[in-house]
C-alpha cells in the first residue's frame, strides 16, 4: 500500500523533486533539533541531572518520545533477519536486542532496541526511522507478520500500551531492589525481567548507559502513577533526580552512541519506493539538516555501521538487505567514531562573540545542546584539510566540557590528536540559525565512549 497515495499525503518522493534534490530539501528546512514533548526543560536545574547518573541515580522519561513498532505473527523475527545486520537466531522470550538496518549500499537507515515479549509479539522502540523502514516492509512482504505503530508524543497525545522509564547510575541497583520489595530477579545483561512495583507487575531491559548499569522498567500505561509515586518516595534515599529534556539530551554523547545519524534513504533506485511510501508525516520528510560541512551529494552526509561502532552487530552467515556492499565497506574502513574534546577557551569566546558582536560573531551555542537541526554535520579539520565530520554534540556537566560524537579518518583517530571544528552556517536560509561567521574551535581526540563500559561486569 502506497501510504502517501492512499492519504491524499504528498509523497517525500515528489517532497524532494519539488525541492531540487535532497541536500536543498533538508537544508532548507526550519524545523530546529529534536525537541523532547511532555517533559519539562528541567526539573531541579541540568548540571545536577546529569551528574546524577554518574554520581548518584537518575530517572530518565522514555514514555513519551520513543516511536514503537508492534510485530505480531509467527515470521515475526524471521522477517526482521531479512533487514537486520545482526543475528537474530537464537533468540528467545524475554530478552532484547538491538537491531541495525541498512538500506542496499551499506549506508544505515538506524537501529532500535527490539524485545522479545512472546514468542509471536516483537516490540521495536527507539528513533522513527527504524520503526518506518521496518513498518514499510512488512507491508509488503509475503511473510505471516503484522506491524501496528504506536507513535511517539511528537505527533500525537492521549494514551499508549506501555510506560517507559530508566533507573540509571550507581545508586539504581540498589534503588529497584528496594523498590521492588525483594521481587527484583537476576536480570543478566539485556535480558528482561519481570517483578513487582508498588503491587503492580513491571518489566525491565538491563543495560546502561556512560559507563554505568541501569534498568529500563516499562508496564501498562494506567498503572504508571504508581510506580511513579513509589520510585519518588525511595529514591530520595539515594538521591534521586528527575532528568528533564535538557539533561536528557546529553545522554547520548557520553555513552558513544549516534542516536539519529541521517536516514540513508534519499538518492538511490532501490530506495525509491520507499520514498513514495513515505509522506509529510514522517521525520524524515520534514526534518533538517545543519552545520559547517557542504556538500551537495547527500550520500557524503551518511555514515555506515562499521565507522559508528557496530562491527560486532554485523553477521554475514544470514542475508539480509545490504549485505554485500556492507561486506565491502567492512573489508576497506575510512573512518571510525571518536570523542571530540572541544577546547573549553575558544567555547567561550565563541559564545561571548554572538552575544557582544551579533554583525560578526559566532552561531551562538546554547547550553547544553547547542544544535540547530534534526541532523547536525560539523566540518572537522586538520592542517587546514578535511579530516571528519562532528554530529552530535552537547556541553557534558560530567565532562566539564562541550564533547561532540564524530566520525574521522583513521589516521586522526588516535586519542589525543589536536583537530579543528568549523563551527557555524553563514549565510544559512533556516531561521533557526540566525546571522553568523565561522569561528574555527579546538578539539581533541579522546575514545567513544567517553566514559569506560562496566554494564556487562556489574553483577546482582
Amino acid at each position: 500500500m502506497n501510504i502517501a497515495s492512499s492519504t491524499g499525503l504528498q509523497s517525500l518522493e515528489s517532497i524532494v523533486n519539488h525541492a531540487g534534490g535532497p541536500v536543498k530539501l533538508l537544508r532548507g528546512s526550519n524545523i530546529g533539533p529534536y525537541t523532547f514533548p511532555v517533559i519539562p526543560a528541567e526539573f531541579t536545574n541540568w548540571r545536577d541531572e546529569v551528574r546524577s547518573w554518574k554520581d548518584s541515580v537518575a530517572l530518565l522519561e522514555l514514555s513519551y518520545h520513543m516511536t514503537e513498532l508492534h510485530l505480531r505473527g509467527p515470521d515475526g523475527v524471521k522477517f526482521l533477519s531479512t533487514l537486520a545486520t545482526n543475528k537474530l537466531n537464537p533468540f528467545p522470550v524475554l530478552r532484547g536486542k538491538q537491531l541495525v538496518l541498512v538500506g542496499h549500499d551499506g549506508y544505515m537507515i538506524g537501529d532500535a532496541i527490539v524485545f522479545r515479549e512472546e514468542e509471536e509479539f516483537l516490540r521495536i522502540v527507539g528513533a522513527p526511522f527504524a520503526s518506518d523502514w521496518i513498518q514499510y516492509n512488512a507491508e509488503i512482504t509475503e511473510m505471516n507478520v503484522t506491524a501496528v505503530r504506536d507513535d511517539n508524543f511528537s505527533v500525537r497525545s492521549g494514551t499508549r500500551d506501555v510506560f517507559r522509564i530508566q533507573v540509571q547510575g550507581p545508586n539504581a541497583l540498589a534503588l529497584v531492589r528496594e523498590v521492588s520489595n525483594g521481587t527484583l530477579p537476576d536480570i543478566k545483561f539485556f535480558s528482561i525481567g519481570e517483578f513487582q512495583i508498588a503491587g503492580h507487575t513491571v518489566r525491565a531491559l538491563r543495560h546502561g548507559m556512560a559507563g554505568e548499569p541501569g534498568f529500563e522498567i516499562y508496564g501498562p500505561w494506567d498503572i504508571q502513577q504508581d510506580v511513579r509515586a513509589a520510585l519518588d518516595e525511595v529514591g530520595q534515599k539515594y538521591g534521586m533526580r528527575k532528568i528533564g529534556a535538557m539533561a536528557y539530551s546529553t545522554t547520548a554523547q557520553e555513552s558513544g552512541w549516534m542516536p539519529m545519524p541521517l536516514p540513508a534513504i534519499y538518492h538511490s533506485p532501490e530506495m525509491k519506493p520507499y520514498r513514495e511510501w513515505l509522506n509529510q508525516y514522517f521525520l524524515e520528510s520534514v526534518g533538517s539538516l545543519g552545520g559547517s560541512f557542504l556538500s551537495d551529494n547527500i550520500e557524503d552526509y551518511y555514515v555506515d555501521p562499521v565507522e559508528v561502532g557496530y562491527r560486532s552487530l554485523i553477521d554475514f552467515d544470514h542475508d539480509f538487505i545490504g549485505k554485500e556492499a556492507l561486506r565491502a565497506r567492512l573489508a576497506h574502513p575510512k573512518r571510525t567514531k571518536v570523542t571530540l574534546e572541544w577546547n573549553n577557551d575558544d567555547v567561550m569566546a565563541c559564545m561571548n562573540s554572538s552575544l557582544t558582536d551579533p554583525n560578526n560573531g559566532g552561531m551562538f551555542m546554547k547550553m547544553p545542546n547547542p544544535m540547530y537541526a534534526t541532523f547536525q554535520s560539523d566540518a572537522v579539520m586538520r592542517g587546514g584539510k578535511h579530516a571528519g565530520i562532528s554530529q552530535w554534540l552537547a556541553f557534558s556537566a560530567n565532562a566539564n566540557r562541550l564533547i561532540s560524537l564524530a566520525l574521522v579518518e583513521l589516521e586522526h583517530a588516535e586519542p589525543g590528536t589536536e583537530l579543528t571544528v568549523l563551527w557555524g552556517e553563514p549565510n544559512s536560509q533556516r531561521l533557526p540559525v540566525g546571522k553568523n561567521q565561522h569561528r574555527e574551535i579546538r578539539a581533541t581526540v579522546a575514545p567513544a565512549p567517553y566514559f569506560d563500559k562496566v554494564i556487562k561486569t556489574r553483577h546482582q
